[in-house]
């Protein structure tokens, strides 16, 4: 067997792990593991926050973008990505080309924790509780009064506006 198709082969059982450790990660671990929000959750956070055509909806830790896709091109937002990663980074980019919404939305590869958030009307995050909690101090210094924030799957020590318990979803306002 050659060196080359040795490296291959080592590489595909790494991805798979990787897989397959982002599917079981532990919710209280400081580190995001790569979960996806489906198109079907998208419309109902959106649906949750109502977003309209004037909200700027922040997706923290954005993905693919999925979320944001479905708030810009069903409900009329416009949209603020902010990924970390390089590779969910430029996924979300050539998604927003493919689907003809980067007008109206823009992607940014940064820590969420160094964004300035103050122009959010809606802030969207799949974060995991550790995370969240660090963000709720920024959210209070940062948002402006009557921003609306949706987190999946995860409950905020923040006032609670609404919920969706189908989808696992919780809004709060600031």
């Amino acid at each position: 067997m050659s060196l080359l198709l040795l490296n291959l082969i080592l590489l595909g059982i790494i991805l798979f792990l990787l897989v397959v450790l982002s599917w079981v990660w532990p919710p209280d671990s400081p580190w995001a593991p790569w979960w996806r929000t489906n198109k079907k959750v998208a419309r109902a956070m959106c649906k949750l926050a109502k977003v309209t055509q004037r909200d700027t909806v922040y997706d923290l830790g954005c993905g693919d973008g999925t979320a944001l896709l479905i708030a810009v091109k069903e409900f009329g937002a416009k949209g603020v990505g902010i990924e970390i990663d390089p590779l969910r980074y430029w996924i979300a980019k050539v998604r927003a080309k493919i689907n003809c919404v980067s007008d109206r939305v823009i992607f940014r590869r940064k820590n969420f924790f160094d964004e300035d958030l103050d122009l959010a009307t809606v802030i969207f995050v799949y974060l995991v509780p550790k995370t969240l909690s660090r963000l709720q101090i920024k959210f209070q210094n940062e948002l402006q009064k009557n921003t609306k924030i949706v987190s999946y799957r995860y409950q905020m020590n923040l006032p609670l506006v609404d919920k969706d318990k189908k989808h696992q979803l919780y809004l709060y306002k600031v």
